[in-house]
């Protein structure tokens, strides 16, 4: 597959002041995560993992649209049926989730001012004014025909603070410390050969076949393996994030849901913060195109369009401040069990990674609707079915389960 330089700023063209732009991303990043409350975020020795979402302009301005903070994830026996709890609570989880929310914000605002315009000018075609502001524009054939797009030369980003949990660290002489129970021989945190594969990668399994080996203590043999969040006690069914991030470099980061509007959003470029735990010599970047990138590469001919195995640029960001910097002992520090969601479009919550439900939620009140997350399913499956009817997309005539739904 070549190359595609065009997918993201090249390294002559992302010099600002003297900046690369791994620090110019970490820095945008910063800079509103600075600006956030005080709630939720670590205190003391306590820290956590940041992530965020950009876009970029044709001129490469840079805005952060979604981020996300936590370490967290349900166990399985604590999942709920009802879809009204947060199960994976980690970092990018929670910043791809809150970017959705933005999506779905940004689709209504372009649905809005699409029937204000046909209303007053018989023609949906946007044009001035009325496009300066939207991330998104309409399919050819107008809203329920045409799928919505990006606009042309807008570009979405990735920062992470550390390397993803999962495939992207288990090269470190020591695994990431969110990958402790794999460096201890812990063989809940991986997926077992004799589980189905539709447990293991959900919709994913259907894309291709993947090598799900065992564990020994030696990480070369689960390079490649689909993982499951690491973590002791109660074993989590979340799949890792190096695993999601990979996914979304097939099937876009926009999910199920919300391809029903859009044609697949993938990302540009991914850029992860330094760490004291990587070597001076350790290829940071390598390390991440191999465990995301490299891996779905054998998907290439097994996709059908508007699907494609996507190549972003990968890039090295600075060190983040301490709340961010994780040591391989706990000694001298303690994950947060909080995680902030923020977007751009107005949303900042915090959940307790834990139980994901919202920061202060009493055991009395645990089942109230108040204590249900903006960024869990039964939400999120709300805010599609409002954006469905206003979208006028054909519904089906009986009802359908959320599973149907996503299954398309």
């Amino acid at each position: 597959m070549e190359f595609d330089s065009s997918s993201s700023p090249s390294s002559s063209s992302c010099l600002d002041s003297g900046k690369t732009w791994g620090e110019k991303i970490s820095q945008k990043v910063l800079s509103v995560y600075k600006c956030l409350p005080k709630k939720g975020k670590p205190q003391g020795r306590e820290v956590t993992v940041l992530a965020a979402f950009l876009t970029s302009s044709p001129s490469q301005d840079l805005e952060v649209v979604a981020l996300g903070t936590g370490t967290k994830c349900i166990g399985r026996s604590r999942l709920s049926p009802h879809g009204d709890i947060v199960n994976d609570s980690h970092a990018e989880v929670i910043a791809r989730r809150a970017l959705m929310r933005f999506f779905y914000t940004e689709i209504q605002s372009l649905l809005t001012i699409s029937n204000r315009h046909s209303h007053n000018s018989g023609s949906k075609q946007l044009e001035g004014d009325d496009i300066t502001n939207l991330l998104f524009q309409l399919g050819s054939d107008g809203p329920g025909k045409g799928k919505i797009t990006m606009r042309a030369g807008w570009k979405l980003h990735l920062y992470v603070s550390q390397l993803p949990c999962g495939g992207a660290s288990v090269c470190l002489p020591l695994f990431s410390s969110r990958n402790s129970a794999l460096r201890n021989g812990d063989l809940t945190s991986s997926l077992n050969e004799n589980d189905s594969m539709d447990e293991q990668t959900g919709s994913f399994s259907n894309l291709g076949n993947f090598t799900v080996g065992s564990l020994s203590g030696n990480s070369s043999q689960i390079i490649g393996m689909v993982q499951r969040k690491p973590g002791r006690g109660d074993t989590t069914l979340s799949v890792s994030c190096s695993d999601k991030i990979a996914r979304w470099n097939v099937l876009g980061v926009q999910g199920a849901l919300l391809s029903y509007f859009l044609q697949p959003v993938y990302l540009s470029s991914i850029t992860v913060g330094q760490s004291h735990n990587y070597p001076k010599t350790f290829p940071l970047e390598d390390n991440m195109r191999r465990a995301l990138y490299n891996r779905v590469l054998p998907l290439l001919d097994k996709l059908n369009s508007p699907f494609q195995v996507n190549q972003p640029l990968f890039w090295e960001a600075p060190m983040p401040p301490e709340e961010f910097q994780h040591l391989e002992t706990a000694t001298f520090t303690l994950t947060c069990g909080y995680s902030i969601c923020w977007n751009k479009s107005g949303l900042h919550e915090v959940v307790l990674g834990t139980t994901g439900r919202k920061q202060g939620t009493s055991v009395k009140g645990a089942l109230h609707a108040s204590t249900e997350p903006s960024l869990c399913k039964k939400r999120l499956l709300e805010v599609f079915l409002l954006l469905r009817h206003k979208a006028s997309i054909e519904s089906p005539a009986n009802e359908v389960s959320y599973r149907e739904l996503k299954n398309g």
